[in-house]
């Protein structure tokens, strides 16, 4: 095998890959064994029809397409060892020559890692994020746990109010006209849900039980129904059942039942303390963002569109595979969403890119502060390794041993994981003007 490398414009390369001859041949006759017994020729059995008799009633092109697909993916990876350019996406295959008794030439055109000029690292300057916890969240978070262990009553001495969950009867009508699909029985609807027509659900309260209300609303532009887009409707409307939440009473049994502690102000503590904690590692995940940000917006580099689509369809197989593990697949998820291929890479690409240029400016914090990976650090996330894969931790490092590229990897990772604390650590917070304004007011 032989290869050339050529480098075109905005960080693409093509790589012209020559096989030899007799590799073609043996790869030929290889196709010529897997099809013989697919193939019939009259006064032959399946299976014995002679290559050479084949070559002639199906032209001698009649292996070449199989020949090619088994020599183009071992070529291919021995020239990714030979090349010494930083190849960082999928190849785009073209056959130039294929025939017989000829070396086998084919081309991969691809995208090669682009150089980062980096702009300024240490020192980025991002709004401070303030942290503290204030009383009204601290409740919000409290009622959310009233809400979860409250109970549903019936009410039946007073009319519907927001929030309220109802079971009534409804019947459409459009210029006087019912309309399919305008008519329900027993439906159960919580006020405040959003989930009718905008206004119709506002239109309820007030209705007492067994009471007939006329609700008018008027259709969305974007309804799903053509034939009902931005038209005035006239909903008749019985409410059946009205039921409510009845949260508990906010006091020590109701803190003694929902957490470890006896009293109502140990549990608040308790949500103030966790509040806090989520806010910190929140800001700290909202600052390691900011701050990358800022180097690269201040950072140049041309990435070409190969490198983005090789991401973009990464980040869908690493989609798959979670949906997947829920027990839902990607022709599911496309029909539940309406969503295509094209679509979904459509959507991640913001992301995709984003995911690339912050790993090429911290690859080059990397390398300008010559930051490598300790042995402590090795240690350290073989251990996590091992725990989250439940595993012993010499099993962990006994693999990544025997596979010399795992192991280069993850120390290539570490050494991003500290450039990340390093940016982060030498960045200066400062009052965003937002807050800064506030202040003043």
């Amino acid at each position: 095998m032989s290869l050339q490398v050529e480098k075109l414009e905005k960080n693409m390369a093509k790589l012209t890959i020559e096989v030899s001859a007799e590799e073609l041949e043996k790869a030929i006759e290889g196709a010529y064994q897997k099809n013989k017994n697919k193939m019939s020729i009259p006064g032959f059995r399946k299976g014995k029809v002679p290559r050479k008799m084949i070559e002639n009633m199906y032209g001698k092109e009649v292996f070449y397409e199989d020949a090619a697909n088994a020599l183009i993916p071992d070529a291919y990876e021995k020239a990714l060892e030979e090349c010494s350019e930083e190849i960082v996406s999928s190849p785009k295959i073209e056959v130039v020559t294929i025939e017989a008794g000829a070396p086998f030439v084919f081309t991969a055109e691809v995208a090669l890692k682009p150089e980062v000029k980096l702009g300024k690292y240490k020192g980025v300057k991002v709004d401070k994020i303030d942290v503290s916890v204030t009383e009204e969240e601290i409740d919000a978070e409290i009622n959310k746990e009233r809400e979860a262990n409250s109970r549903t009553i019936t009410v039946e001495d007073r009319p519907v109010k927001d929030g309220d969950e109802t079971v009534i009867d409804f019947e459409g009508f459009v210029d006087g006209v019912a309309f399919e699909g305008g008519k329900g029985e027993n439906y159960p609807l919580t006020i405040g849900s959003g989930t009718f027509i905008p206004g119709f659900e506002e239109k309820l309260i007030g209705a007492q039980i067994g009471q007939e209300v006329e609700v008018d609303v008027t259709f969305p532009e974007d309804y799903h129904a053509q034939e009902l887009k931005g038209k005035a409707a006239i909903f008749k409307c019985t409410v059946k059942e009205i039921k409510e939440k009845e949260l508990p009473a906010l006091d020590d049994e109701f803190a003694s039942e929902v957490s470890e502690f006896d009293t109502l102000s140990e549990y608040r503590e308790d949500v103030k303390k966790k509040l806090e904690e989520k806010k910190e590692k929140d800001a700290k995940n909202e600052k390691e963002d900011a701050v990358i940000g800022a180097i690269i917006e201040d950072s140049v580099m041309e990435i070409p569109d190969a490198m983005i689509e090789t991401q973009q369809r990464q980040m869908l197989d690493e989609f798959a595979q979670r949906i997947q593990m829920q027990g839902l697949s990607m022709e599911q998820y496309m029909q539940f969403t309406g969503l295509n291929p094209q679509a979904m890479l459509e959507q991640v690409k913001p992301q995709a890119l984003k995911r690339i240029q912050s790993r090429l400016v911290l690859e080059a914090v990397v390398a300008a502060e010559n930051i490598t990976a300790s042995d402590e650090d090795y240690q350290k996330e073989t251990e996590r390794m091992a725990e989250v894969y439940q595993m012993e931790i010499d099993k962990v490092k006994e693999m990544l041993e025997e596979n010399e590229s795992a192991k280069k990897q993850l120390m290539q990772d570490l050494a991003i994981t500290k450039a990340v604390e390093f940016v982060t650590e030498n960045a200066k917070e400062t009052k965003s003007t937002k807050k800064a304004k506030a202040d003043e007011e």
